[in-house]
């Protein structure tokens, strides 16, 4: 390898690293922020947090790996132009594709190990955070007292405390509602007391000191045999079982959908439903015409039959009623309604399976395209980003960041846009996710090109001399025109 490959490469891979983290925190911290309500107050362990943020991070690789290259390329040639590097690589007769041609041979690995990642990792670790997710929400919130206000976490119980000691956990003025036995309720009083959850969270540990407490009996015949108990405690102690304030994992084999799966899941899902859908779209016809409405005249449910004559042969049956008596009109009439209600009730049947099936196929669609789409769209942004780090000639993380996260902008906007045009199938799955690269391929050959030939493209001097004269040249052929005149 050359000196000044190793120069090059040695340059990038700093800024890379360090985009890719920073873009990966704050993703990260944004998905947080989406599920902060879910996790507050639920008493999970540091595990379970780092958990779930694993398996988040890993399903944010496909989003933020495009703009940590688009970032770091801007960064790195950047660089090099501000320090006048680039300009002595150009002077000693090395054009830019040259100089930037190793980053381009990494750039490519890296975008063939992304594939990787989306199609392996990825499916892998939504599946996970989907089940964590789920588990998180089931687990109920931990026990937490407040001062004169219930407490209803537990089921069929109400607990309300005076005053808790923060540094004891003390509490104080004790009022336990317990409705969990439906033939009885009691109602606990308490001057002073301890309560909390097991270390495994399965048991509600209660322990009471010098109150009363009352039951009330809940017989059948409660107005005659009403029966109510008080009894005196100095010391009461109670376990009750609890669930769902512990953690209780979910196989995650119940979370799958579209993107869990890989894109040989993804092309047997397609296969499988494209049959379905065509299924449901060839069945509707056939049993409407033999099952509901001509059912005694196989002739007339022939798909081939002109359509005059199903005409004629109703109009002459309708003919022969006239004389029929009222009662076999009435069953006529009957049995006629309810064929068209049987056949209105299967046509809306199997037009909402065809409409399920159609949309989980537009799904599968859009996700097989994903999985190809992101391994392009990481070329592309480098070959947008090399040129304009040549380009604007700065470093640093301010003129960068603010050039790539536009750039980003526009081609999530286009993303987002083509995908949901996509799966309500408005657009080709294929036209939707690839519209983004289309649209953004031309701008890389177009800025590859201008920083090849050395282009003052964003250079404001550059624009503001070519105003000049084109000021000078509208007011001189201005002044020839009165001259003229």
């Amino acid at each position: 390898m050359k000196t000044i490959h190793k120069f090059i490469l040695k340059s990038y891979f700093g800024p890379m690293i360090l985009t890719f983290f920073i873009v990966m925190f704050v993703l990260i911290m944004q998905f947080m922020w989406r599920y902060i309500d879910e996790l507050v107050g639920k008493g999970l362990s540091l595990n379970v947090i780092l958990e779930l943020m694993m398996y988040a991070a890993a399903t944010l690789i496909p989003m933020g790996l495009p703009l940590a290259t688009l970032l770091a390329a801007i960064m790195t040639m950047g660089n090099l132009g501000e320090h006048y590097e680039l300009l002595a690589l150009k002077s000693a007769g090395i054009s830019l594709p040259r100089i930037i041609k190793p980053l381009t041979i990494v750039i490519v690995f890296i975008s063939i190990g992304s594939f990787f990642v989306a199609n392996n990792l990825v499916p892998y670790s939504m599946k996970k955070m989907k089940a964590l997710i789920y588990d998180i929400r089931k687990q109920k919130q931990t026990i937490e007292f407040k001062d004169g206000i219930f407490f209803n976490g537990i089921e069929n119980m109400s607990i309300r405390v005076g005053h808790q000691n923060p540094q004891t956990h003390l509490l104080t003025d004790v009022l336990i509602y317990d409705n969990s036995n439906y033939n009885k309720m009691t109602t606990t009083v308490a001057d002073s007391g301890y309560i909390g959850l097991s270390a495994d969270k399965r048991y509600l540990m209660v322990t009471l000191y010098n109150g009363q407490t009352y039951e009330e009996s809940r017989q059948y015949n409660w107005y005659k045999e009403n029966e109510f108990t008080r009894y005196d405690f100095d010391v009461q102690n109670a376990v009750i079982p609890l669930e769902g304030f512990d953690m209780e994992r979910t196989d995650m084999s119940s979370f799958s959908n579209s993107q869990t799966r890989n894109v040989a899941e993804l092309r047997q899902g397609i296969d499988s439903l494209e049959m379905q859908v065509n299924r449901s779209n060839a069945r509707s016809y056939s049993p409407l015409m033999q099952q509901y409405l001509f059912r005694y005249d196989e002739s007339l449910a022939q798909d081939t039959l002109p359509v005059h004559k199903v005409y004629a042969r109703e109009m002459d049956a309708i003919a022969s009623l006239d004389t029929s008596q009222l009662a076999q009109k009435m069953s006529v009439y009957m049995t006629a309604k309810s064929n068209a209600a049987s056949s209105k009730s299967m046509f809306t049947f199997d037009e909402e399976n065809a409409k399920e099936a159609l949309m989980n196929l537009y799904r599968f669609k859009v996700e097989w395209h994903r999985k190809w789409s992101l391994p392009i769209s990481i070329l592309i942004f480098f070959l947008i980003g090399a040129p304009l780090g040549a380009i604007i000639r700065r470093g640093g993380l301010g003129m960068p960041i603010v050039v790539s996260v536009s750039f980003f902008v526009v081609y999530y906007v286009i993303s987002i846009t083509g995908e949901k045009m996509a799966r309500e199938g408005t657009w080709d799955s294929f036209m939707g996710m690839w519209v983004s690269t289309f649209i953004l391929m031309p701008i890389a050959l177009f800025l590859t090109y201008k920083a090849t030939n050395d282009s003052n493209l964003l250079n404001a001097e550059w624009y503001y001399v070519r105003y000049k004269r084109a000021r000078s040249f509208f007011h001189g052929l201005i002044k020839r025109k009165n001259k003229y005149d």
